[in-house]
């Protein structure tokens, strides 16, 4: 083997790099290590994803298919409005590994009881103006049938949700906190089943201020196109309605592929 030339270095091997050491340093100290590139925020391991605004068998035909973690009847004014009588066979086809979700806007409570104690829905989704006062008050009455105090307050769970405007920015983050007091969901749209997007740059802050950084809501605008997108800013579920849908109804499809961005 040549030997090197007179005033050469030496490459730099395991044993010469120990020799060369300083006392007390260890293999690695000292040296310049080239920084690594900042990754890319991902999205939840299992993101689950609500299906909002199913009202045909069909619909649920297509839910037991795709399997969402929630869907949703709309007891509200609206285009997918549904009767409580439909809801209830509806849900008779849902399979159970499904929560059914029911929402309203500014309901009566002993509406919304009835609907939870006999079974048809779940959760509840509040779109209105309900004060933590009527959500205390609604947590009792679903609760009726439970004669355990603690039981019967924790017997459902609550979304609410709050309209974003698509120039929302903190400090809007304070209407979250007033207007979800005692919910134990926080849902950011642009609007009740409107499809339209806004800024989610800013959803994960408003909701993390709010007190809901593990368990918010995304929705507004979302559809197969954009999910990935959507899901990038880390929401606890997705919550997408017209965006399964294809001339207003529901597609299975478009429902199929949004359920496999999200569960992978």
């Amino acid at each position: 083997m040549p030997r090197p030339r007179r005033g050469a270095k030496a490459p730099r091997t395991p044993r010469n790099l120990r020799a060369s050491m300083k006392p007390n340093e260890t293999p690695g100290q000292g040296q310049t290590r080239q920084a690594r590139p900042q990754a890319r925020p991902q999205m939840r391991t299992h993101l689950r994803i609500k299906i909002c605004g199913l009202s045909r068998v069909e619909d649920i035909r297509c839910a037991n298919e795709a399997r969402p973690d929630y869907i949703g009847f709309v007891f509200a004014e609206s285009r997918r409005r549904v009767t409580p009588e439909q809801a209830r066979r509806l849900r008779e086809r849902l399979d159970v590994g499904i929560t059914p979700v029911g929402v309203f806007v500014d309901a009566g409570i002993a509406e919304i009881a009835a609907l939870v104690n006999g079974g048809v829905i779940d959760m509840v989704q509040l779109h209105g103006n309900e004060t933590a006062a009527y959500i205390t008050r609604l947590r009792k009455a679903c609760g009726a049938n439970i004669s355990d105090s603690i039981n019967r307050i924790n017997s459902i769970k609550i979304i609410k949700a709050v309209r974003i405007s698509d120039g929302a920015q903190p400090p809007e983050h304070a209407l979250v906190q007033k207007e979800t007091y005692g919910a134990d969901y926080l849902l950011l749209d642009s609007g009740a089943g409107s499809g339209k997007t806004f800024n989610w740059r800013f959803a994960e802050q408003i909701a993390a201020e709010g007190g809901f950084a593990d368990s918010f809501f995304l929705a507004g605008g979302i559809h197969p196109g954009n999910i990935r997108e959507a899901a990038a800013f880390h929401p606890f579920a997705i919550d997408v309605s017209s965006g399964a849908e294809t001339d207003g109804v529901k597609d299975r499809e478009k429902i199929m592929a949004l359920v496999a961005a999200c569960h992978g």
